[in-house]
């Protein structure tokens, strides 16, 4: 299967660091974000590799050339112009003619790509979403109301959302809903398809996600220890 990975973002939630680097480049440890990807990719069986750039995509391709190091093939896309999240797919309409994954370049998951995959095949869908539960702490205490009056209130409670991980396994039917030249994000996709009745596809995953891309997770993922022998990310993860 290729893989298709989104590094064309400006990283805005990591600046200033990421005035000077791309966010895929961002370190865990001694090694790139984006290094700690492709290495779980190939060691998932994954060797055709699409890289989506546009901020300082140069940096990029001179890191991690061709792929050949790791026994991969790279190839590069260059936006002139951002075109969301999911635009840059229509510059790979010629070379995604199967099933294929898309991932941010900037997430690091403990997430079983066999068991996604076979779970997206399964489905008669066009999209299949990977995701994972957040919890979000309230800085707030939550009123309920009924007509003016109070029926219930939470002292900033802890809400619990499912929410994607920035990983799909798309269809190549899914290209022809993506207009070229033009920004399109994942959320202008999800509002098409839903408009339509389009099949929509979640995968739950319960183990680790991390987005580089927010502060809090790219300090926790300096704590894990990365298993680059392992088919999956972590070996430990510090309390």
């Amino acid at each position: 299967m290729k893989a298709v990975i989104q590094c064309g973002g400006k990283g805005t939630r990591l600046r200033p660091h990421t005035s000077i680097l791309p966010k895929p480049l961002m370190p865990i440890g001694a090694r790139p974000v984006l290094e700690l990807v492709l290495k779980w990719l190939r060691r998932n069986g994954i060797r055709d590799v699409f890289i989506t750039t546009g901020y300082l995509g140069h940096l990029i391709r001179s890191v991690f050339g061709d792929g050949n190091q790791w026994n991969m093939r790279i190839t590069y896309t260059q936006e002139v112009e951002p075109l969301g999240t999911i635009g840059p797919l229509s510059l790979l309409r010629e070379q995604l003619d199967e099933p294929f994954l898309v991932l941010n370049g900037d997430v690091l998951t403990d997430l079983n790509l066999n068991q996604f995959i076979h779970s997206h095949r399964r489905h008669d869908a066009g999209v299949t979403i990977a995701t994972a539960t957040r919890i979000t702490k309230m800085d707030f205490g939550v009123i309920d109301e009924t007509n003016g009056g109070v029926t219930g209130f939470r002292e900033k409670p802890e809400l619990a959302h499912l929410v994607s991980m920035g990983i799909y396994c798309m269809d190549p039917t899914i290209l022809e809903r993506i207009p070229s030249g033009v920004p399109f994000g994942f959320d202008d996709l999800m509002f098409q398809m839903l408009e339509e009745e389009a099949p929509v596809n979640v995968f739950r995953h319960n183990g680790l996600w991390l987005d580089i891309g927010r502060v809090e997770d790219f300090l926790k993922a300096q704590d894990v220890a990365w298993d680059e022998q392992s088919s999956a990310f972590p070996a430990s993860v510090a309390a």
